[in-house]
């Protein structure tokens, strides 16, 4: 029987080239056994309306064509699901955290190649409140950057976008006074900015979390103490090299549930996006979804053998947990 594919895609992302080369995808997938349609979407929350809709007529998997924005709208259609399809990604966006940590070609008929061989990773989801994020999530002004840089802006010179409206941003930084707590730990204090991360990749740094993994079921957890403009600039350097964790405002620990409140107005970046304001609850949903991947090429970039071995190491805790409680 053949499978039933709904490609979801954001025809403004990746310079408007997936439309282009529509046609032969469908073609390729037609010719791989692939029953596909195609739905164009037309504004923010489209993506998850169509994806719900793709489960009410039983399709098997569903393609997110776009950036990890329309990603993140295709999550949030599935994510509460009894039974949630397999979900292939055709990296179009800016940035693309989320394809990066997954190894998925940018090129878009070699992505298609990845749905088409059928291997599939279970990833971890973040549920944040009453809402979904696959890649981070996270508050402080700079944070902004992401969903601030206008979409005309990314489409002519693509991640340099998120640079220049940086650089437009940096005098109006300052720090908020939060409260954050980790699996039973408490912070307090004012901070620059913090992230919970569910990849290594964020914003097009893939050192800004080392020991991020993409299925433990943790969180990386990073938020930065106040510090001064030229301190920021230092930090932010470190981070390009992956040395920023030895700064002493740098905090860094792994945690399966967080909460963040504020009693100020701090903004919540999730996935790219707006994400409302504090406060806000971060649960680790442990290899919630199944998604394509070149799986020998993600085996072997993720060093599959350590977090075997990690893993191995949370259930012994979990074991001597249970022993205690007896």
């Amino acid at each position: 029987m053949r499978k039933k594919a709904r490609i979801i895609y954001n025809p403004t992302s990746g310079r408007e080239q997936f439309k282009k080369v529509l046609p032969d995808v469908l073609i390729k997938l037609e010719q791989a056994g692939f029953e596909t349609s195609a739905h164009a979407t037309t504004a923010v929350g489209d993506a998850t309306v169509a994806a719900r809709a793709a489960l009410q007529e039983n399709f098997d998997l569903i393609i997110a064509a776009g950036g990890d924005g329309t990603l993140n709208e295709v999550i949030n259609g599935v994510a509460e699901q009894d039974h949630i399809p397999d979900i292939g990604i055709i990296p179009m966006g800016t940035v693309n955290d989320f394809g990066r940590a997954l190894v998925i070609p940018k090129d878009i008929m070699e992505a298609v190649d990845v749905i088409i061989e059928g291997d599939t990773v279970p990833v971890d989801i973040g549920k944040m409140n009453n809402r979904y994020f696959i890649n981070i999530a996270g508050g402080g002004k700079i944070t902004e950057v992401s969903y601030e840089a206008p979409s005309k802006l990314k489409t002519m010179i693509g991640p340099l976008a998120y640079y220049v409206k940086g650089l437009e941003m940096l005098p109006e930084i300052k720090s908020s006074d939060v409260r954050i707590e980790y699996d039973g730990e408490v912070f307090t204090g004012e901070v620059m900015l913090f992230l919970i991360g569910l990849t290594n990749s964020v914003g097009g740094f893939e050192k800004l979390a080392p020991e991020a993994s993409i299925n433990d079921g943790y969180f990386t957890v990073l938020f930065l103490e106040r510090v001064n403009l030229a301190e920021f600039g230092h930090i932010f350097t470190l981070a390009t090299r992956g040395e920023h964790l030895k700064h002493p405002k740098v905090h860094y620990v792994k945690a399966k549930d967080v909460k963040v409140s504020s009693f100020e107005k701090v903004q919540l970046n999730v996935d790219g996006e707006f994400g409302g304001i504090l406060p806000a609850h971060f649960i680790n949903l442990k290899r919630h979804v199944n998604i394509f991947s070149p799986l020998e090429r993600f085996e072997k970039e993720n060093n599959i053998q350590k977090k075997n071995e990690i893993d191995g190491q949370y259930q012994q805790e979990i074991m001597d947990s249970s022993l205690e409680d007896q």
